[in-house]
């Protein structure tokens, strides 16, 4: 069936509730990313797509998940949390399939197991906090890391089955469009429930900070970027130029073109939830239903 619900999600740590009572600057977008999980929730998926910046890089492809299961870690200053889930090789598959036919690259990939159904990704911060506010709410104490075991019944709980893609920036941005119709058609030929979660943060250079520089590009990028979701015109953002991109050290682009894609299979309107300047980086969630 067509995508049932998507969104622009940042991936900030310090937003889930177990690694920080106050989110250390960041109080609206957690009320945000908790609104988003209602309604991933009442969504009742099958099956949860997650483009994200920060997971196996593979230049000139998209990187999709080809693992049995994915595992990972985030940690706050002295908390953690840890995920351990299953994954669907058939629907990614299907994906890699049909974007190859619109000339899209994709490299499939896993860790650990030679047989793909026995492997792992190991899941990454950009991955891990939408997942855990759109589908997951949980610690799995002691099996984040990609080689622990995994209980038989861990999935007693519910939730979906994840799949993770990751850009390439190396590529055409015209290509991560032609990979987001892959995944909406890929969903509307299943019989499964899909929701797709662009997991993006927005400029990094507000202000100085450990990491990056201050740079003016961040606000005139981030008020862009802003004023293109409420727009509803996230495929206006293809035309973002290069040098203010890379100035605003944004991570977020690649992905929203990917969502931008969806939405011309699986036309669906935007609910603006939030927009927030946490210390040095921008955050957006933004929720998308038919």
């Amino acid at each position: 069936m067509p995508i049932v619900i998507g969104a622009i999600s940042p991936h900030g740590i310090r937003t889930i509730p177990l690694l920080s009572e106050s989110a250390d600057g960041a109080p609206n977008t957690r009320q945000a990313l908790l609104e988003l999980g209602r309604r991933f929730a009442a969504a009742n998926l099958d099956i949860l797509f997650i483009s994200g910046p920060h997971g196996i890089r593979v230049n000139n492809f998209v990187s999709l998940s080809d693992t049995g299961r994915g595992a990972g870690t985030v940690y706050w200053r002295d908390k953690r949390v840890e995920l351990n889930v299953p994954m669907d090789r058939e629907f990614a598959q299907a994906v890699a399939d049909k974007a190859r036919e619109y000339d899209v690259p994709v490299a499939q990939v896993g860790f650990g197991g030679t047989n793909p159904s026995q492997s792992v990704l190991q899941l990454d911060w950009s991955a891990i906090v939408p997942a855990w506010f759109a589908a997951y709410q949980i610690n799995m104490t002691g099996l984040g890391h990609p080689l622990a075991d995994r209980p038989a019944d861990i999935d007693s709980a519910g939730g979906p089955r994840l799949v993770v893609a990751n850009p390439s920036r190396m590529l055409p941005r015209e290509s991560n469009i032609a990979f987001g119709r892959a995944v909406a058609e890929v969903a509307s030929a299943s019989g499964n429930r899909v929701g797709f979660i662009a997991s993006c943060d927005w400029s990094h250079t507000h202000i100085d900070s450990h990491r990056f520089k201050y740079h003016a590009a961040a606000k005139e990028v981030d008020a862009r970027v802003v004023q293109a979701i409420k727009d509803d015109k996230i495929e206006s953002l293809i035309d973002l130029d290069d040098e203010l991109a890379s100035n605003a050290a944004i991570d977020g682009l690649w992905q929203a073109l990917m969502l931008a894609g969806v939405k011309q299979v699986t036309p669906m309107p935007v609910d603006f939830l939030s927009y927030e300047v946490a210390e040095y980086f921008g955050m957006i969630v933004a929720t998308y239903q038919p």
